[in-house]
């Protein structure tokens, strides 16, 4: 008798043992969506936040910090200087002045939603700008991460819509999203718009864009994303029914993001008496590169490659990166994300292509293209996206090195 005794054993350690793992796919599908997002993030916030401390123990004294910064000096530096300047002091009714008599750079370059927020609550709380502007970041980008989800999860399986949620928490700018700088907020308003617009929920859009485009430059690309929008549905309106209360919604609200894109150039006009105040600050900040010239649309690209990588080698490679990047756009990957995010992403390139000069913050003003990383989540192997993710935390230390931490006289800004 003791060898079937034995046997029944053994055949229930091994029962026991297998069905673990199904205890625990059990346990996992039972999770709600919010808490699996909930831990990605603040796994990623965990792993960022030692990155950064790490590179905050061996920065020098710089324009922002003293010796070996705490964290939320460090997190404050660059343009989050600006934006505590606009917290504190507002914007300046005369615009400066460089040497050579032309516009420097100055606070109307920043837009006002975040740096009145923090100090909204700065004045509710009496805590300090530092940390609460890091605080606002922290909780936008958490939203962000929610909002994501749910965006994801109409184009995607759970599994993959979880895993680009992960690749856009450990994604290689993501120390962006816990310092001082208001890309944590605008992205959080632009997930929730381009969800709205998914789900055809246009009359909410106008308050979402209103605050949007006044926290980043992104009232014009929208409104070229909205306008297209708008034709694409007229166009399958027999498929998919376009009714007349929805088209006059939409097309309204593409007009009002188109003027809402010129709201912040209208004000600083306004404010400083100089109908060109906003275009010649932002043309300041290139005017290290190429020296002092005029906007003109299409060609910022070009300019920078020139200078670069000279010519003919710069404008060629430009050349290549619009022709692989439409190719990328016509990927099986890509068209699985739907019309609407891919309308937004062809919409925001052209956007920078047309007013944008490439320097070291090119990699930041590329973080509105979040939507794809649901494009390179699609992918099921587990060593591909361990493998990924990886890569992506192995990119935040170096663009951490290269763009945040300050070398003596740095040239790569964030």
């Amino acid at each position: 008798m003791s060898a079937p005794i034995a046997h029944g054993t053994a055949a229930r350690r091994r029962t026991g043992r297998s069905s673990l793992p199904v205890a625990l796919r059990v346990r996992y599908r039972l999770t709600p969506w919010w808490l699996r997002v909930t831990a990605v993030f603040l796994l990623s916030r965990v792993v960022t936040t030692i990155l950064v401390l790490i590179l905050a123990s061996v920065q020098k004294a710089n324009p922002w910090t003293a010796d070996h910064p705490d964290y939320f000096s460090f997190a404050t530096m660059w343009d989050g200087r600006w934006y505590q300047i606009i917290a504190g002091w507002g914007y300046p009714n005369e615009l400066p002045l460089d040497a050579t008599g032309h516009v420097a750079e100055n606070a109307w370059a920043f837009m006002p939603v975040y740096p009145m927020l923090v100090r909204g609550l700065m004045e509710i709380t009496g805590v300090p700008w530092a940390p609460m502007a890091v605080f606002v970041s922290v909780a936008c980008a958490f939203g962000t991460a929610l909002l994501f989800y749910r965006m994801m999860i109409r184009v995607l399986p759970a599994g993959s819509a979880l895993f680009a949620v992960a690749l856009f928490c450990f994604a290689p700018l993501s120390p962006l999203l816990q310092f001082a700088y208001a890309e944590s907020l605008y992205l959080m308003l632009l997930t929730l718009a381009l969800l709205l617009l998914m789900e055809r929920r246009y009359a909410l859009l106008f308050p979402v864009v209103a605050v949007m485009a006044l926290t980043r430059p992104s009232g014009l690309a929208f409104a070229l994303a909205l306008g297209l929008h708008v034709i694409y549905r007229f166009a399958v309106r027999r498929r998919e029914p376009f009714p007349l209360k929805e088209r006059v919604l939409a097309e309204s609200v593409a007009v009002f993001s188109g003027v809402m894109g010129l709201a912040w150039l209208l004000a600083a006009a306004v404010a400083t008496g100089d109908l060109m105040s906003y275009t010649d600050t932002e043309l300041a900040w290139r005017a290290p590169y190429i020296g002092h010239r005029e906007l003109l649309p299409f060609t910022p690209w070009f300019q920078s490659a020139d200078w670069w990588l000279g010519s003919p080698r710069g404008p060629i490679l430009v050349v290549l990166l619009i022709v692989a990047f439409v190719a990328f756009m016509f990927t099986p990957a890509v068209k699985r994300l739907g019309v609407d995010l891919r309308l937004w992403v062809a919409s925001y390139a052209l956007y920078l292509l047309a007013v944008f000069f490439p320097q070291s913050s090119v990699f930041r003003l590329l973080m509105p293209f979040f939507p794809l990383l649901g494009a390179l989540a699609v992918p099921r192997s587990r060593i591909y996206r361990v493998l990924l993710l990886l890569v992506c935390v192995a990119l935040q230390w170096g663009w951490l090195l290269i763009a945040w931490g300050v070398d003596g006289r740095d040239w790569t800004p964030p």
